[in-house]
């Protein structure tokens, strides 16, 4: 079987499926139309997030049998297109749900303890206790959204903390282990300290966070993105932040990210981009939670199991 590699994984991947007797080849730099030249000829397909794997992809791909998203969120692949074509897909978000948790958790005690703050003062010779007084993750109430894997590994992590743990999916029932709450989303907006987003993004869920998301909450909160920019309106967000309606934010992902995540340019982003990064209740990172040394070992190996696991 031949595989064709459009991204970049982790090498092992690559060995354990040849050691299988896949017939492994790359193409890290072809453009959309370029692969779509390709695709016929290969019966796997091994992408992360450059190339979109579109409804036309998909009719060019007369020999496809799976698609492997190294990674979780599978938006980039039109899926009803796939199953129509009886391609399976496959993704491995279990190989990232520990990097997730532990970058929500570490973004929130940031934020909460003004740790790069007070380490950028102390490094300068200042000595600013009072300034840096920190509030206690202890005692909070946290509101997760989606339970999928990088909800429950949040919620798994949060759970010796000492906090009261709220957890809202819509698609779910009777899914809370013992430390978690199963509840409404009018329940979880109505008493949580600290709200985190775990979705997929869809139709459904562009812009979940907006001025009637925010509304709704009955207590100023802090939010957490760990998931997809495009949950969150900025707008909306920083109006927020200015009336304190929302205390603060831990945000890896931006509204303004493309598909394939690249880098940034910070000369074309909007003032409202500008704004949210001189604030000192903000804390960012650029799209990391779940890019640890070890996830992207376990992403790929997670992947090649599945594949080998399905027979082909």
């Amino acid at each position: 079987m031949r595989v064709l590699f459009l991204d970049i994984v982790h090498p092992i991947l690559e060995k354990m499926l040849t050691v299988n007797g896949f017939n492994c080849e790359h193409n890290y730099t072809c453009t959309y139309d370029d692969a779509l030249k390709l695709i016929p000829d290969y019966e796997g397909l091994i992408i992360r997030s450059r190339i979109p794997v579109d409804a036309k992809f998909i009719a060019s791909a007369k020999s496809l049998k799976f698609i492997a998203r190294s990674g979780a969120g599978l938006e980039n692949i039109d899926l009803n297109a796939a199953a129509s074509a009886n391609i399976d897909v496959f993704n491995s978000p279990e190989g990232n749900m520990d990097a997730v948790g532990e970058q929500a958790i570490g973004m929130l005690l940031m934020l909460f303890n003004k740790l790069n703050f007070a380490d950028l003062e102390v490094r300068n010779g200042e000595w600013n206790r009072e300034e840096n007084r920190g509030i206690e993750l202890a005692g909070k109430t946290v509101g997760i959204i989606g339970f999928g894997f990088m909800g429950s590994a949040f919620a798994k992590k949060l759970s010796g903390f000492g906090c009261t743990i709220l957890v809202y999916d819509k698609y779910k029932t009777g899914y809370a282990p013992d430390y978690v709450k199963e509840v409404s989303l009018e329940y979880l907006q109505q008493n949580a300290d600290i709200i985190s987003l775990h979705l997929p993004l869809s139709v459904e869920t562009e812009y979940y966070v907006d001025e009637k998301f925010i509304d709704a909450c009955q207590k100023p909160f802090y939010l957490i993105n760990t998931a997809r920019g495009r949950h969150v309106k900025t707008s909306a967000l920083l109006s927020s932040l200015a009336s304190a309606k929302v205390l603060g934010a831990c945000l890896d992902v931006l509204e303004y990210e493309k598909k394939s995540f690249e880098k940034l340019s910070f000369s074309d982003l909007p003032d409202d981009f500008k704004t949210l990064a001189s604030l000192k209740q903000v804390v960012l990172s650029p799209h990391v939670a779940g890019w640890t040394v070890e996830s992207y070992e376990k992403l790929s190996l997670y992947l090649a199991e599945k594949i080998l696991g399905a027979g082909y």
